[in-house]
């Protein structure tokens, strides 16, 4: 049986006007100039030049509707809303100490050949057939950023068969293979990590450590690569010394041969600070770096079809198609440049929030200074949601007297030392770091001895707290931090 009901509902429902605020809010400077550049392109309405531009006044606080493709009445358009009459643009009476000679905003690239065509330069040296330059051609295709071929030779064999429509062997590709790995940097080609080392060690000179350290390598890999120097000089019968000396030749291999040349001909990074903290006077200054601040305005050609139709006596069908097409953009660009403004006051009420509970450690630079800071804080004093907050601190640098840092460094969780007083979690993972550093390399210390140490320093941890914050730190285990 089929009832028909009325029923009330409360939704909360985010507009995509908030949306894509939401969205603004998250990119950092870089990736803001660049959707700036696009809604530029996309909305002639927006103009960013300082010449012959009537400044677009924003004086309504008008409801969007979420649909925008509704008709509108030509009729029901108040002209004067999109014209302005300020002879003197809000641009030149603003006071903005950026210059943009100030900063090189294009990112540099670095010239050169790819890695691929690197090594297939040096494949002239040897003489092929056509069936073999195909085959090394192939097998240089497949040889990963890192220097190595990832894939097994009889895939590889299956994909020139059906891809190149050349038969061979695993044994004649496994000769082509050689060759491919005689070219420079040594060790790329390699199928794993231990092929890798031992074609760089056989590259070196003879030395009988560097024998002592490729028949390691061959026939005691797991031994070495898990520290098992007991092990080792119990099989080869050497002195402790003479391990020291081979394991000093492999250290100074390269795991990765081919980074060192993509990394020359990738993008050179750059870090835009989006903040800026300094001291003037024994008090902290807070800036928002002025790229994220643009000039928008509306375009002249733009103030004048309005005006134009605002003067016409007669409205033509044509006139009034324009006339709905212009409000639309005008309106996307109204949103646009309301939103900059909201991004801008956001990101300075956050960053300004951040910078006041870590006011100590800007101040004097001392990391024991930083208080145990975690989203909700700065969520409860700006009375934001945490997700803001979040968006914020994550893709966000800001420039202090002691360097550029992501904001999100300064966000951490809190533990009470031996006198009940919140320490952040950060000071003690630098004091766990420091401690691993000075630690004996021939007996490195345990978790459990790392603990006792942080409890004699004031800092009660447990064990298994250790091991996590250890992990976090990228440090390894005590068994493979030792040394010979």
């Amino acid at each position: 049986m089929l009832k028909q009901s009325l029923q009330f509902k409360l939704l909360q429902k985010l507009s995509p006007q908030q949306i894509q605020l939401m969205k603004l809010i998250q990119l950092p400077t870089q990736a803001f100039e660049q959707k700036l550049k696009q809604e530029l392109e996309e909305n002639p309405a927006l103009d960013s030049g300082k010449e012959n531009i009537d400044e677009f006044e924003n004086t309504q606080n008008d409801e969007y509707d979420d649909d925008g493709n509704d008709s509108i009445s030509a009729e029901d358009i108040n002209i004067d809303e999109y014209l302005s009459d300020d002879e003197i643009p809000n641009y030149k009476t603003h006071a903005n100490n950026y210059s943009s000679d100030d900063e090189e905003k294009h990112i540099p690239y670095a010239s050169g050949t790819s890695f691929t065509q690197h090594l297939k330069s040096q494949m002239n040296t040897f003489r092929l057939t056509e069936d073999e330059e195909i085959i090394t051609d192939f097998l240089i295709g497949s040889i990963d950023d890192s220097g190595y071929i990832r894939r097994d030779l009889l895939d590889v064999l299956d994909d020139l068969a059906f891809t190149q429509n050349i038969f061979t062997t695993i044994e004649e590709l496994e000769r082509l293979l050689n060759l491919v790995q005689q070219l420079d940097p040594a060790g790329v080609g390699a199928r794993n990590l231990k092929e890798c080392l031992i074609l760089q060690l056989k590259r070196k000179k003879e030395k009988p450590s560097r024998i002592l350290a490729i028949d390691i390598l061959v026939n005691s890999f797991e031994h070495f690569a898990k520290k098992h120097y007991k092990k080792l000089l119990q099989k080869f019968h050497i002195s402790e010394e003479q391990l020291k000396e081979a394991i000093s030749q492999i250290e100074k291999l390269n795991p990765k041969p081919g980074g060192s040349y993509v990394g020359n001909n990738k993008i050179a990074e750059q870090i835009v600070p989006d903040f800026n903290i300094r001291i003037v006077e024994g008090e902290l200054e807070l800036t928002l770096n002025s790229r994220n601040a643009p000039e928008l305005h509306v375009s002249k050609e733009y103030n004048d079809l309005m005006l134009g139709y605002k003067d016409s006596k007669e409205k033509t069908k044509s006139q009034k198609e324009a006339v709905q097409f212009i409000k639309q953009k005008l309106d996307s660009a109204k949103w646009f440049i309301d939103a900059i403004k909201q991004r801008q006051q956001t990101l300075l009420l956050n960053m300004n929030a951040i910078m006041n509970h870590q006011k100590e450690y800007f101040l004097t630079g001392d990391e024991r200074k930083l208080k145990p800071m975690i989203l909700k804080d700065i969520a409860d004093v700006i009375n934001m949601d945490v997700s803001t907050v979040s968006r914020v601190a994550n893709s966000k640098y800001v420039n202090t007297p002691y360097g550029t840092m992501l904001i999100k460094e300064f966000f951490s969780e809190s533990m009470k030392n031996d006198q009940g007083e919140d320490v952040s979690t950060r000071e003690i993972k630098n004091i766990l770091a420091t401690v691993v550093k000075e630690e004996s390399k021939k007996k490195p210390l345990t978790d459990d001895k790392l603990s006792i140490i942080l409890k004699e320093k004031g800092y009660p941890i447990a064990r298994r707290t250790v091991a996590k914050y250890r992990e976090q730190l990228d440090i390894p285990v005590a068994r493979l931090r030792k040394e010979i």
